[in-house]
């Protein structure tokens, strides 16, 4: 009987062993994913640095017809109002003299943005009557630094922002003498594709200046500074964060031109990085 209950024991007890065990794996199991960093990682590149620089201008449209009358006639009827945009020969006005009517039509297709005299005025044959705007094409003039002016040649591209919306421009035309100011008139063309600009509306024109060339580049947020020095985490192909002394050449908010140990394509931590040590286990996640 005793046998029998020490038996019983016996295997109560290898029981209890095995499940500890189990709990045992479990939890170093859990400790080493516990040891894994998650962190998110892009590649070095190389390339050129460049940063933006900017001056003010104003919109107008390229191609301007006036519609000139030869006598001081009396505008019996206006066909478009400021704004409107009309046909090549559609009718825009009716005119009088000595009872005499005649009608003008539109010499070219586009917008009307000016009317000298409105209806029972008498028109200034010395001004426009009408002016007509194409608005396809535009142009973009404003006055450029000296030090922006000398990144720019005639044709260049440019960045042109009008109420928020960005086009390319083409530079067109640079001034090498400058006004009052001390500024250089610079005018760029643009095309208006699908947006409805104004004239006269306020424009700003973007230049790219290269900061650094053929350099590498990572992102800002990669760069970790600590007691005076710089460096960044590498993920090696084990699957862990390689610490790597840097040099910061040029730093940004968005992108930072360094020198160091690394190279172009390697992948570094850019985000994560908070309690990293070198050698520390990373798992690379997407961003949202």
């Amino acid at each position: 009987m005793k046998k029998r209950i020490g038996a019983i024991g016996l295997v109560l007890m290898l029981l209890f062993l095995a499940a500890c065990t189990e709990d045992d794996n479990e939890s170093a199991e859990e400790t080493q994913e516990e040891g894994v960093t998650s962190v998110q990682a892009e590649e070095i590149e190389k390339g050129d640095l460049t940063r933006e620089r900017t001056f003010h201008a104003r919109l107008e449209a390229s191609g301007m017809t006036p519609v000139m009358i030869e006598q001081p006639l009396e505008v019996d009827a206006l066909e478009v109002n400021i704004g409107d945009t009309v046909e090549e020969d559609e009718t825009i006005a009716t005119l009088t003299l000595d009872g005499n009517t005649q009608s003008v039509d539109a010499p070219e297709a586009g917008e009307i943005i000016q009317i000298q005299a409105e209806e029972g005025e008498n028109i200034d044959p010395e001004e426009p009557f009408i002016m007509i705007a194409d608005t396809d094409e535009w142009k973009a003039t404003g006055n450029a630094s000296e030090s922006i002016l000398n990144l720019l040649n005639i044709e260049d591209e440019v960045t042109v922002t009008v109420s928020g919306e960005e086009k390319t421009g083409t530079v067109t035309n640079m001034d090498k003498v400058p006004d009052d100011t001390g500024l250089y008139p610079v005018t760029a063309a643009l095309e208006a594709g699908d947006a409805s600009f104004v004239s006269g509306a306020a424009a700003k024109i973007a230049v790219n200046e290269t900061v650094e060339s053929d350099a590498l580049l990572v992102p800002t947020e990669a760069v970790v500074e600590n007691a005076g020095e710089s460096f960044l985490f590498v993920v090696t192909d084990e699957d862990t964060a390689e610490q790597r002394e840097i040099s910061v050449v040029t730093m940004q908010s968005q992108q930072t031109a360094i020198e160091g140990d690394v190279e172009a394509g390697e992948e570094i931590v850019i985000t994560g990085q908070s309690g990293l040590e070198d050698g520390d286990a990373v798992e690379v996640v997407k961003g949202e």
